[in-house]
């Protein structure tokens, strides 16, 4: 009988649009990153962009959250006006915001995300150093309240979208892709005091009356756009603008639902907008092993990890799996569903993944096992691994495991859109600032990144280190917790004159960009 071809052979054109060659063809030399990989940096507006109120912005969500002090377990609070007139501050997790309650800005507090690290007055400065790294893109966020300054207006803000065609034009000037996440964590504070949020059905048409707008306004100078800024960490006031956020599951999940069906719409509304545009999605998504082959750790290890793919399967899959159905019967939760939806999330479905990874955490059944903090989370501690001052697990071959998990289950496109380490800077006498430090994690998590091509043929499209300039921590509120290979000088009460400052690790990523990921 006649052999048959090999997989290779009769698949050989569809391989290499993988970037997977054969032993025979390479002789076993690696072949690195793409051509075109994406080496860049990632920011939000929260964080980062400043102009309080300035252009006719309106007030989004994190602009009544203040500061706080990450390592001495400090939370970041909101100020609120109570129904009765009195007024409190509450932690802006952990603390349910009560019916009738509207957060507002003391006076006599700071609050981060009003000046952050001012890209506002900066831009045309941090483009250029951008340009100077060598990055081919730059991820940054839009402000929903600096397009509509309620969110709920039918016309937008012409001021908001001039500055963004500023902001694009520069980009553009150097050869950076911009990439665009339409919604980071900024939803206006009206729709979450009139509306109740994302638990309205309306926010999908006010959401969608953005989305249209900006996509059409800048449908040639975007190309890349992310939907939800880690949608799966988004299930409270400050994410999802609905009161009840902790005793009402079924409001979540509503108001989950709606978002996933806007995030639809977005894929589908895009590419009749322009069909060269590539709309994708957004999670956190680190590794969680089992404790140990305790088989009910094995399993809480699969439930813990559906937290995540429950996100990644919607958006990617184009329909609720199973489990998360019985979830919902089981807890007496009842979708409130439209005619349509379900087909809507079978057509929209994301053309990549776009995901953050800085740490892992351990699965256990064990309720005395010891914790440490995550990215917005918890995690269980693992004693195979180091952790960054503010106890953060650091796992870079936990990058390359993810990696293959997101190919293996979805066979599309992947883009690592936030990575790094957040530490304390210490500027020299002479303005130096020595972190080889970064430069370690990040130099480790590449070498992963370049194996998971290399041996494992994983799709990636490029690297976004998180916060490539100081930006302030979405977790504290801290200045301190640095993770920029630009330093910006600012300290945790707002002080400083915001000058720029480049660190070692700049020019260290600036071999990396040039060389392709070859010089490490």
């Amino acid at each position: 009988m006649k052999n048959e071809f090999s997989f290779y052979e009769k698949n050989e054109t569809e391989y290499n649009k993988m970037n997977i060659i054969s032993k025979e063809q390479t002789g076993g030399i690696q072949m690195g990153f793409k051509e075109g990989f994406f080496w860049g940096g990632a920011t939000a507006a929260n964080q980062y962009e400043g102009g309080y109120l300035s252009g006719g912005k309106g007030l989004a969500i994190q602009d009544v959250i203040t500061g706080g002090d990450g390592r001495n377990n400090i939370p970041r609070r909101m100020a609120l006006k109570l129904a009765d007139g009195s007024t409190k501050f509450i932690d802006r997790r952990g603390t349910e915001v009560p019916d009738g309650a509207v957060p507002y800005v003391d006076e006599d507090t700071y609050y981060p995300s009003h000046v952050a690290t001012d890209f506002y007055h900066h831009y045309k400065e941090d483009i250029a150093l951008f340009a100077e790294m060598g990055f081919k893109s730059f991820r940054m966020s839009i402000n929903w309240t600096r397009i509509f300054p309620n969110g709920d207006e039918k016309e937008p803000n012409e001021e908001g979208l001039k500055f963004y065609d500023d902001v694009f034009d520069e980009m553009l000037k150097y050869g950076i892709e911009p990439q665009v996440t339409i919604v980071h964590f900024d939803l206006p504070l009206h729709l979450a005091t009139e509306y109740d949020g994302w638990y309205n059905r309306k926010t999908i048409d006010f959401y969608m009356n953005y989305v249209e707008t900006i996509f059409n306004r800048y449908k040639n100078k975007v190309k890349y756009w992310l939907t939800f800024n880690e949608i799966n960490f988004c299930k409270d006031y400050t994410n999802l603008g609905i009161t009840e956020a902790l005793s009402r599951p079924d409001k979540v999940a509503q108001a989950v639902h709606h978002m996933l069906v806007a995030a639809a719409k977005t894929v589908i509304r895009g590419h009749e907008i322009n069909p060269e545009f590539q709309i994708g999605m957004m999670i956190n998504y680190s590794e969680i092993y089992p404790e140990d082959c305790n088989p009910e750790n094995m399993w809480k290890r699969i439930t813990e990890k559906r937290l995540r793919t429950f996100y990644t399967d919607v958006q990617n899959k184009g329909f609720y799996p199973e489990w998360k159905l019985i979830e919902y019967k089981n807890a007496g939760i009842e979708l409130k569903m439209e005619d349509g939806d379900l087909e809507t999330l079978k057509a929209g479905t994301v053309d990549y993944i776009g995901f953050s990874y800085y740490s892992t955490s351990v699965a256990t059944v064990n309720v005395d096992a010891k914790r440490t903090a995550s990215n917005l989370e918890s995690a269980v501690k693992n004693p195979y691994l180091k952790a960054n001052d503010w106890g953060w697990q650091i796992d870079p071959v936990g990058l390359r495991i993810v990696l293959n998990e997101l190919w293996d289950r979805y066979h599309k496109p992947l883009w690592i859109v936030e990575n790094g380490l957040g530490a304390i800077d210490t500027v020299e006498e002479d303005g130096s600032i020595h972190d080889p430090y970064r430069i370690d994690y990040m130099k480790q998590h590449i070498i992963e990144m370049k194996k998971a091509v290399d041996e494992d043929g994983v799709d990636l499209m490029g690297y976004m280190p998180w916060g490539c300039i100081d930006v302030v921590s979405a977790g504290t509120g801290e200045m301190r917790k640095r993770y920029g290979f630009i330093y910006v000088d600012m300290d945790d009460d707002g002080n400083g004159d915001l000058h720029r400052a480049r660190k070692d690790s700049f020019y260290w990523y600036q071999k990396v960009c040039q060389s392709n990921g070859e010089e490490l």
